[in-house]
């Protein structure tokens, strides 16, 4: 996968609670700490599922028959998988008010920090989509998994500009994050629907 494909699918990794979370961490007491162990969270769980999507789909084509030209029906999986995430996103867009939970990230601990990375980044519906459509994309088209490692980099560095805007901005992030991260909120959906219809026109164009 090239640089135009790995980039929107990274954004819509983080766009929503990931990135939202990302905003109250990187403004919590011990924000360096448990930025660090959200993204490595983060790290871990989007590998696994990448991978055990990966395997899954691997295995399964090596039992299979060989396929000519035209979709495999392993596209067909994802493309079915990326409707859904489509219609489910568009149906949760009036959600913008944050959960209560996220509340008390400010005063997040690292432990705390790393097991809502893992959890959010790799089993969030959205997340949990892309992830095993990258998986999957990539077995059933013959690439090698390191190939996902660019869209995993990707998606942790844009989960990491809120902690690296507070090393950049300092006091002022104080005031300039907690804006950004109410936009996002707001408009995150259209921006996945956008790059979920983008994928699907990767597929299709294979």
């Amino acid at each position: 996968m090239d640089l135009l494909k790995i980039l929107p699918l990274a954004f819509v990794m983080v766009a929503g609670p990931q990135i939202i979370s990302a905003f109250f961490i990187a403004t919590s007491p011990n924000w360096k700490r448990a930025s660090a162990a959200y993204a490595l969270g983060a790290a871990l769980s989007i590998s696994l599922v990448i991978g055990v999507a990966y395997l899954l789909t691997k295995g399964a084509g090596e039992g299979g028959e060989s396929q000519g030209a035209g979709l495999a029906p392993v596209d067909y999986v994802l493309l079915a998988l990326l409707l859904f995430a489509m219609v489910r996103t568009y149906l949760k867009r009036d959600e913008s008010e944050p959960p209560k939970w996220m509340g008390k990230l400010r005063t997040v601990t690292p432990k705390a920090a790393f097991a809502l990375g893992f959890l959010l980044l790799g089993f969030f519906p959205s997340d949990l989509i892309t992830s095993v459509s990258i998986g999957g994309f990539l077995a059933g088209h013959g690439d090698p998994y390191l190939e996902a490692l660019p869209f995993i980099l990707f998606t942790l560095i844009f989960l990491s500009l809120p902690a690296l805007s507070v090393l950049a901005m300092g006091e002022r992030a104080q005031t300039v994050l907690p804006r950004v991260r109410d936009w996002m909120d707001q408009n995150s959906w259209i921006v996945s629907e956008v790059v979920l219809v983008f994928f699907v026109a990767i597929i299709l164009s294979s």
